[in-house]
């Protein structure tokens, strides 16, 4: 029997196991049966050792040691033509014929649960001439519209939003549209969208000058423009809702390793994976949680299980090839390029965790110091596998000729794993740990369900200090453990979560792990609510500088999608909601907030209901009778505001429109909205799950609950 826990069961149960086909809601397949189907299939590649190398697929992914990519797991076995791959891109060029094809080849990945992503850049800019009707483009933002609609009637095999990526060169005369196409909320919802930068872009911004914008239909110079005015319409786009995100495209391209075929133009939906036209990869990923020993004492060779690591990438790089064997492929292009290059992505999940259990702080040089550790055992035995199959099996022609003596063009990919975290009971790809203690609400039988991460709970049992009051202490801070008394110093030096890690130590990481990744690297880099835009500037800048391949940011609270509050609102007349306004229970947990101002001291002590939802504010001010007076107003409409069920980002958004004095706290609304800063916890914000009622999160470009809703993620 498989241990799993609670979350795995449920995301099984909704989005992998077989279903019986005149019942959907009937369960035909344990999780047993899904992982020896997988292995069986996915084994059957090697004809002479297929039962062999089945037990071993089998071991390897029911210990959790590595997991594929979420197609391979849905599909496997499933089917007479299963799709495996994660990962697609395929070209737009400039005519109507392949805009047309392209969003019927979308459709087809996307129905078996694969992700697709697309270089609008060959597109001519909007306004530009038609000589064959005699009309003028609509240009590409027009088309990606039309790509994105399409993707809304497609539910990837009734398990899966699509998921697409829309990438456009910093050159492109629409760029400035493309930059600003999301600003309003929900449009484009199924894509991610990122624009290329290019290293010449890059030197005009430093240098301060203009750069050419060039129309892709006959390589003219249409216009030239500051630098600065495109980068600052990128950082306020991505300081409003998280995207743009940016991929550095002449530095991926420096890595191609087949550059006679052609430039790499796209990358996947979250952007770890750039590939060639019509390329397809499949992912997988090691849970390095499972190969720490113990603590780290200054010898890594001795707090980690070299020799059991170094098994399962070599059995996880003969997996991922057989794959591409086994695999079906919805049009020839892919599967020809696909075969001939063999490109895999071979990354890792639980790297948080494995950072907990070594006792080591996320934030650290000692955290680097493990990625090399880490990524070399991995890099150098993927490597020499690739080269013993290709002794086995032979190099494709097309890597002889470009010197590879390796049977995969790539090996290495770091990408978000969302689902297939969960399913292994790990923290997500190389993320810190998102929180400590979840809520889970509607899960079984409607009861309110607290999961504490694995790691976390078992060194509190250890030390003899876990309790439940503790836990709900954790929950009711947000899911960290800074200011909780009775916590020793260096369990909270060790258990920090994302909004706690400094925005430059996200990059340091990934940075870090791009060293030792053919392919790149998905990360999100989390910034608080407060963060300025010149904070979203930095990270891109040093990003670049710091030879990252692309970068994503996303500032807490600043989308308002989906916003679900349970009980709070209900159908009044003529269809029209009706708020329904709660009472304060008498018994509400709550907490008091000091607020230091230029004339003194303000307090403030906000409530919170069942779910960690703040639900009152009062506010003691330092000055007058009418600062007091203003206070009791605004805390009353605040707190009217948060028992109506309106998410307290948004009434800190309206109070932050009401200072007008910048930065000052000698306003009463500034002093609000500070407290309510202060006190709400990484979740608080207008994002849902409709399916269990929790917050979602989002890292790697990826919007996900641990119930596996909305979840775009492999």
């Amino acid at each position: 029997m498989i241990n799993l826990s609670q979350s795995s069961k449920i995301v099984l149960e909704r989005r992998y196991l077989q279903k019986d086909p005149e019942n959907n809601e009937r369960i035909i397949e344990t999780p047993e049966e899904l992982f020896r189907r997988v292995a069986d299939y996915v084994a059957s590649a090697d004809k002479t050792s297929a039962e062999e190398s089945s037990q071993v697929f089998y071991d390897m992914m029911t210990s959790f040691n590595f997991l594929p990519n979420s197609p391979t797991l849905m599909n496997a076995g499933s089917s007479d033509k299963p799709i495996l791959a994660a990962c697609f891109v395929l070209p737009i060029e400039d005519d109507m014929w392949s805009i047309g094809m392209g969003i019927v080849n979308m459709m087809m990945i996307q129905k078996a649960g694969g992700g697709t992503g697309f270089s609008f850049s060959r597109l001519r800019p909007e306004g530009d001439a038609i000589s064959s009707t005699g009309g003028t483009s609509s240009g590409p933002i027009s088309f990606m519209q039309g790509y994105d609609a399409v993707t809304d009637f497609v539910k990837q095999g009734g398990k899966r939003r699509g998921a697409n990526m829309g990438i456009l060169r910093v050159d492109h005369p629409d760029v400035l549209k493309f930059i600003t196409c999301k600003s309003e909320e929900g449009t484009i919802s199924n894509f991610n969208i990122s624009v290329a930068i290019t290293d010449k872009f890059m030197e005009a911004l430093h240098e301060g000058e203009t750069y050419e914008l060039i129309n892709p239909r006959n390589r003219e110079v249409v216009n030239r423009i500051p630098a600065r005015t495109v980068w600052d319409a990128l950082v306020e786009a991505s300081w409003n809702n998280g995207e743009p995100g940016v991929v550095f495209i002449d530095r991926i391209n420096e890595s191609n390793p087949v550059p006679e075929l052609g430039n790499i133009e796209a990358t996947n939906p979250c952007g770890e994976q750039p590939l060639l036209p019509y390329e397809s990869c499949v992912l997988g990923s090691i849970n390095l949680a499972n190969f720490v020993v113990t603590q780290y004492n200054g010898d890594f060779e001795q707090c980690i299980n070299v020799k059991g690591l170094s098994t399962v990438t070599s059995h996880a790089v003969r997996f991922l090839d057989n794959v591409i064997d086994v695999a079906h492929y919805p049009v020839d292009a892919i599967k020809e390029i696909t075969q001939a290059n063999r490109k895999i992505g071979l990354g890792v999940m639980g790297f948080a965790d494995a950072l907990c259990k070594m006792g080591i702080r996320y934030d650290s040089d000692l955290a680097l110091e493990a990625i090399d550790f880490l990524m070399s055992v991995i890099e150098q035995v993927a490597s020499k596998e690739s080269t013993t199959l290709a002794e086995e099996w032979g190099i494709p022609a097309g890597l002889t000729k470009h010197d590879i003596s390796m049977r995969n063009a790539t090996l290495t990919t770091i990408a978000p794993t969302g689902t297939i975290s969960i399913i292994a009971n790990c923290s997500s790809g190389i993320e810190p740990l998102f929180g400590l203690v979840y809520r889970r609400k509607n899960v079984l039988d409607k009861d309110e369900l607290y999961e504490v991460n694995p790691v976390f709970e078992k060194i509190l049992r250890e030390r003899g200090i876990y309790s439940e009051d503790l836990i709900k202490q954790v929950d009711r801070n947000g899911g960290s453990l800074s200011g909780i008394e009775g916590i020793p110093d260096d369990l909270e030096n060790i258990f920090r979560i994302s909004r706690e890690i400094p925005w430059e130590w996200h990059i340091k990481i990934q940075a870090r792990f791009q060293r030792y990744t053919d392919n790149a690297v998905s990360k999100t880099i989390n910034f608080p609510y407060t963060a300025e835009r010149t904070d979203i500037s930095k990270a891109y800048k040093r990003a670049f500088d710091m030879k990252c391949k692309g970068l994503t940011v996303y500032r807490e609270g600043s989308r308002q999608e989906e916003v679900l509050v349970a009980g709070n609102r209900s159908n009044g007349r003529n269809g029209q909601l009706k708020t329904v306004v709660r009472d304060a229970p008498d018994d509400c947990h709550a907490r008091r907030i000091k607020i230091k101002t230029e004339k003194g001291n303000a307090y403030a002590i906000v409530s919170y209901d069942e779910y960690n939802n703040p639900l009152e504010i009062f506010m003691k001010t330092h000055t007058t009778f009418e600062s007091e007076q203003d206070a009791e107003a605004i805390t009353r409409l605040a707190s009217l505001c948060l028992r109506g069920g309106i998410p307290a980002i948004q009434v800190i958004q309206q109070l932050e429109k009401a200072n007008r004095r910048g930065g000052s706290l000698t306003s009463v609304p500034a002093q609000v909205q500070k407290a309510l800063e202060k006190t709400i916890g990484p979740w608080v914000s207008e994002d849902r799950c409709p399916e269990c009622q929790s917050f979602i999160r989002r890292e790697s470009g990826c919007i996900s609950c641990d119930c596996g809703y909305v979840n775009k993620c492999g």
